[in-house]
This record gives C-alpha cells, structure tokens and sequence, in this order.
C-alpha cells in the first residue's frame, strides 16, 4: 500500500467526500485505512465491570484504501503517489511537484 500510518489523506468519495484528515491504521490485507474524523458511526457501549461508564461513543470506521489520496506537504494538494530509488532505498515522491513525502 501506498499509504502509511501518519499521513494526510483526503476523501475522494462517498459521505465525507472532501474532507482531510491523519491515518491512525493501515490494514493492508484488507486494503483498508482508518482516518481521523472520517466514517464516524455511533457505538453502544455496555459497562463491564462495576464503576466502569455505559454509553454511547464515536468511533471512526475503516474505509476503503482506494477512495482516499495521500496530501502533499510541500503544494497542498491530493496527489497519487510515485516511487523512486535513491541510495538503494525506496522514496515516496508526489506525482504533481516531485517533492519528497517522509
């Protein structure tokens, strides 16, 4: 996957379409990612254990890898993502400015 734990991403499709946000976990068997304010679902949460809080909580889901584009730092924009090799290590570079993504 080209996307990795850290970085910023927009959505391409679906409800939040638009939006930005910080990916907080990579799955990439299933080719999913989980964005910070993104896919929000609402979870009932039962108490455990006694003195433990009951509850209704939000939760971000994962969303498909596919519908979201890494943002580069350097010219703002949503862009796909390059490879190149330099010094026998593999760099992730934007495919509209040609800067370097960490």
């Amino acid at each position: 996957m080209r996307i990795k734990k850290g970085d910023t991403v927009q959505v391409l499709s679906g409800n939040d379409k638009g939006k930005t946000g910080e990916v907080l976990e990579v799955m990439p068997k299933d080719s999913k990612v989980v964005v910070k304010g993104v896919n929000v679902r609402k979870k009932h949460v039962k108490a455990r254990r006694q003195g433990e809080e009951s509850g209704i909580i939000s939760v971000e889901c994962a969303i498909n890898s596919s519908k979201v584009n890494v943002v580069c730092p350097k010219c703002g924009k949503s862009t796909r993502i390059e490879y190149k090799i330099e010094d026998n290590k593999k760099v992730r570079i934007c495919k509209k400015c040609g800067a370097k993504i960490k």
